[in-house]
């Protein structure tokens, strides 16, 4: 089986296969390394100190959920963002910051409950949504953004 991991370089998908993910694998098209580069097709987990480099070194846009693990909608909003990020791989890259470990981007970027979700373009933010909504109305708000 393989891993689909995003190039932060050029935005190219590449296949991993699980058995080679411990190598330092690069990108097929540019040469950057995949190192800690995101999966496609899931919600990949973002800490304080990276998240600066992620959002801005990122070619394509990025969705950001801040969430906590004790939230119910954190919790109810958690499958319907598995469930996008698969139907929108290698065109969004799906993040979550859990803001009760990592507090300083959240509060820099003023996240006053969560869920927050956060849209990201060329490194700055685009569109921001408060609270859990239904996978539909979600998809065609991501549909929307990316155009």
């Amino acid at each position: 089986m393989n891993t689909i991991r995003l190039c932060l370089g050029c935005g190219a998908k590449n296949r991993v296969p699980q058995d080679k993910a411990h190598l330092r694998s690069k990108c097929g098209k540019c040469g950057a390394s995949l190192m800690g580069a995101p999966i496609a097709n899931q919600v990949n987990a973002l800490g304080d100190s990276e998240f600066a480099e992620r959002i801005q070194q990122s070619t394509i846009p990025v969705l950001v959920d801040f969430y906590s693990p004790t939230c119910g909608p954190c919790q109810m909003l958690a499958p319907v963002l598995d469930s996008l990020a698969a139907r929108f791989a290698g065109r969004l890259i799906f993040y979550k910051v859990n803001t009760t470990i990592h507090q300083a981007n959240a509060a820099r970027l003023g996240i006053q409950g969560v869920p927050t979700l956060i849209f990201f373009r060329q490194g700055h933010e685009a569109d921001r949504l408060v609270g859990a909504m239904p996978e539909a109305d979600l998809a065609r708000r991501i549909a929307a953004f990316l155009g």
